[in-house]
C-alpha cells in the first residue's frame, strides 16, 4: 500500500529507479488515506499560479491511475486505533498542528495497511519506525528519496 509521499516523490521525479521498477513489476494497492491527501492539495493550491493547473492534471493521472478494486476505505476499527496511536505518536514526537493531522493519516495508512496484511511503502522513517516499535507486527518497506 502506498504511502502519499510515494505519489508525490513520483510526480517530482524524486523517487528512486528501484522504487519505480518495483510499483511497475508489483500489484499495488492504494488507500482512500492517500487520495484524500492529494486532493487536499490540490484544494489549497493558489488558483492564479500558473504552476497549479500542471500540478492538479499530474494528480488527475495518478488518482485516475488507481483501479477502483485495488482502493481501499479504512474501517471503523481502524479510524479509532488509528486516533489513539497518533495521539501516541504525537507525543513522543512532540507534534503539534499540521503534524498532529499527518499523524494521523500516517497511523490510519499502517492500521489499515496491517490489516489487510499489506506492506506500507514509503520514506517516512521517522514515524513509521515508532509505528513498527509500537506495533511490530505491522510492515512497512522504506525507500530514499533522490
Amino acid at each position: 500500500m502506498l504511502d502519499t509521499c510515494v505519489y508525490i516523490d513520483q510526480m517530482q521525479d524524486r523517487s528512486p529507479q528501484v522504487l519505480d521498477d518495483l510499483i511497475a513489476q508489483r500489484q499495488v494497492n492504494h488507500s482512500t488515506v492517500a487520495i484524500q491527501e492529494l486532493m487536499h492539495t490540490v484544494g489549497a493550491l493558489d488558483p492564479s499560479d500558473a504552476r497549479t493547473a500542471g500540478v492538479i492534471a499530474e494528480i488527475g493521472k495518478q488518482l485516475k491511475a488507481m483501479p477502483p478494486h485495488r482502493v481501499f476505505a479504512p474501517d471503523v476499527e481502524v479510524l479509532g486505533r488509528a486516533a489513539l496511536l497518533s495521539g501516541i505518536l504525537c507525543r513522543l514526537r512532540g507534534y503539534e498542528r499540521d503534524g498532529r493531522l499527518r499523524a494521523l493519516q500516517d497511523c490510519v495508512l499502517f492500521l489499515q495497511a496491517q490489516k489487510l496484511g499489506l506492506v506500507v511503502l514509503t520514506a517516512n522513517v521517522g514515524d513509521y519506525d515508532i509505528l513498527l516499535q509500537l506495533i511490530p507486527a505491522g510492515r512497512a518497506l522504506f525507500y530514499r528519496q533522490r
